[in-house]
C-alpha cells in the first residue's frame, strides 16, 4: 500500500481480520468469513466493499498450481542494462507485459537493475523466453538463476 493510500484508508481491527481472511480462502460465502471475523455479514458486506474501492483489496483471482499446468522450471532472472532512457524503459515494459511467462518484475538499486521471476515448462522454454527477450530490447547481462525447490510462497501479506 502506497503511503498516499495508507493516509486515505483507516483500517481497523475488524478490517484487519477481514483481509486476513479474504487472503486465506476468498471464494468462501460472505456468512462464512462473517463468522470468522465475529461479525454479521452486513457489515462484512459493506467493509469489504469499502476496502475494494479504496484500492486496499483487487478482484478475489484464482491461484492456480503452476506444475499441474506442467510450468515446473521457475527461474529468477537478474537483468542489468546500460540504458536507462525513457525509450528502452517503455520498450522493456511493454516487452515483460506481453510475456505471460513473467510472474513478477523488480526495478532494484545496487548493482542488477532488474529481477524477473518466470514460470516456464523447462530450460528449453525459458530459452525461448530469453531470445525473444533479448530480440525485444537491449540488455547488458542477463543472469538466470533455476530454482531448485519452493521453500515457501505465500500471497498474502501481513495484516
Amino acid at each position: 500500500m502506497s503511503d498516499d493510500l495508507q493516509t486515505r484508508v483507516q483500517l481497523d481491527a475488524l478490517d484487519r481480520k477481514i483481509l486476513r481472511e479474504m487472503q486465506r480462502d476468498a471464494s468462501r460465502s460472505l456468512e462464512e468469513i462473517a463468522r470468522e471475523v465475529g461479525s454479521s455479514k452486513t457489515p462484512v458486506w459493506n467493509r469489504i466493499r469499502k476496502m475494494r474501492e479504496a484500492g486496499v483489496m483487487g478482484p478475489p483471482v484464482a491461484v492456480v498450481d503452476p506444475d499441474a499446468l506442467g510450468l515446473e522450471a521457475c527461474f529468477f532472472v537478474l537483468i542489468r542494462t546500460s540504458e536507462h532512457e525513457a525509450e528502452w524503459q517503455a520498450r522493456f515494459l511493454a516487452a515483460l507485459r506481453a510475456r505471460p511467462e513473467v510472474q513478477e518484475a523488480h526495478r532494484l538499486a545496487g548493482d542488477i537493475d532488474y529481477i524477473l521471476k518466470v514460470r516456464v515448462a523447462n530450460a528449453r522454454a525459458y530459452d525461448v523466453f530469453y531470445q525473444a527477450l533479448i530480440s525485444e530490447v537491449r540488455v547488458f547481462n542477463v543472469t538466470a538463476l533455476l530454482s531448485m525447490e519452493e521453500l515457501k510462497s505465500e500471497t498474502a501479506l501481513p495484516v
